[in-house]
């Protein structure tokens, strides 16, 4: 069996013994496969063979997608390999990182199967709102295939995609909602949290305020871009309340990034029975099984025990095609294996993420001659 196909295996019946074998499996693959991950690692003195944990496992920052193709040798140029971009930069140049992903069907399989335990543990079919393109006038994004996949997975013959690459037609969106609160019928909508905003002010403005069917449910997305002054996660749960009657479990906002093929989701009394939400800025997020979630301490980038706060890293088996060790710029702390985003790190608190970036720059650039290694300090 390839080492694809035991990663879709596991994803399909995982198995909490075996994530470690496998995660080190994956590791010494993508040191043989991966070259720029290859030089990153010998660049640090890391041997394979000597890495005996996952925890051990070199990580890059996710930023380093911007530096060199990260995912297996040749890929980039194999008709079956999806490239997707991220949405902008975090810093250093003005270009946009993009993560290969030799084996999409992974990326699917990652997505459905998590989508199923946290949006959709009824196992129903809904109408699907989508305020957000799709993959077929966004190519480039993997939020777009996401949905795509989504759409195709969960929904009913009635869906909607009400947007371009240019805007979201709130007006369209509205009326889609409106004809399945009058039918009645649950919908699903899947958006970024800059889209919502934009949907709830349409609603105040016509002072429309919907009841959708019972069984109605959100997806927030996160992604700010275009707000003046960005919505938080809980205002998103409350205005959903208000002019949608959706209920708070049902409102589930998603963790997730380009440079990953897995999602974290709100750990909700929807699909977390037993779970209570009754404060909506403190939810804790789920990764799925095959996504190993660490908070790193700053300076040394080790694990910090639960509860303390610290760099989230990720060891993502869906990633098994690119490099599954990714960090952030993100800070959170980890309790019984549930996660608490707090924010991005600032100041001294992401030196430890700016390093790793300044070193794989550095690492990248004194391969090419005549490229000068682009300057990232670390913050003081």
């Amino acid at each position: 069996m390839s080492i694809y196909e035991q990663v879709l295996t596991f994803i399909h019946r995982p198995e909490h013994e075996s994530f470690q074998r496998l995660a080190l499996d994956i590791f010494r693959h993508q040191f043989e496969a991966v070259g720029a991950y290859r030089r990153y690692c010998e660049d640090r003195g890391v041997d394979p063979g000597a890495v005996r944990i996952v925890d051990d496992v070199p990580a890059v920052s996710n930023v380093a997608f911007k530096y060199a193709d990260l995912a297996i040798d040749g890929a980039v140029r194999s008709a079956k390999a999806a490239i997707f971009l991220t949405s902008g930069t975090t810093q250093g140049r003005e270009r946009r990182g993009r993560h290969i992903v030799a084996r999409p069907e992974i990326y699917r399989a990652s997505a459905i199967a998590h989508l199923r335990t946290m949006l959709f543990p009824d196992a129903r079919r809904v109408a699907i709102l989508a305020m957000h393109p799709t993959a077929d006038v966004m190519p480039e994004s993997s939020l777009a295939a996401m949905i795509g996949w989504c759409i195709e997975e969960f929904g009913t013959r009635t869906h909607l995609a009400a947007a371009s690459r240019d805007r979201i037609d709130v007006e369209a969106a509205t009326g889609f909602l409106a004809d399945a609160e009058a039918r009645p019928e649950p919908v699903c909508i899947l958006g970024t949290t800059a889209a919502f905003a934009a949907l709830f002010s349409e609603l105040r403005s016509g002072g429309v305020k919907l009841r959708l069917a019972a069984g109605s449910r959100m997806m927030d997305t996160g992604g700010a871009k275009g707000q003046a002054v960005p919505m938080q996660a809980s205002e998103v749960i409350g205005r959903a309340g208000e002019l949608l009657g959706i209920a708070p479990a049902m409102v589930v906002n998603e963790y997730g990034m380009t440079e990953l093929c897995s999602q974290l989701y709100d750990a909700t009394a929807f699909n977390c029975p037993g779970v209570s939400n009754t404060n909506t800025q403190e939810r804790f997020k789920i990764p799925p099984p095959w996504l190993r979630v660490t908070a790193r301490d700053p300076v040394t980038l080790r694990p910090v025990p639960d509860g303390e706060i610290g760099l989230l890293t990720f060891f993502d088996l869906a990633n098994v095609g690119s490099v599954s060790a990714v960090m952030t710029e993100d800070l959170g702390w980890i309790e019984r294996g549930r996660v608490r985003v707090l924010g991005r790190a600032t100041g001294r608190d992401a030196r430890g993420c700016a390093l790793a970036i300044g070193q794989f720059s550095a690492t990248e650039a004194a391969r090419r001659p005549g490229v000068t290694p682009e300057r990232v300090e670390a913050p003081r």
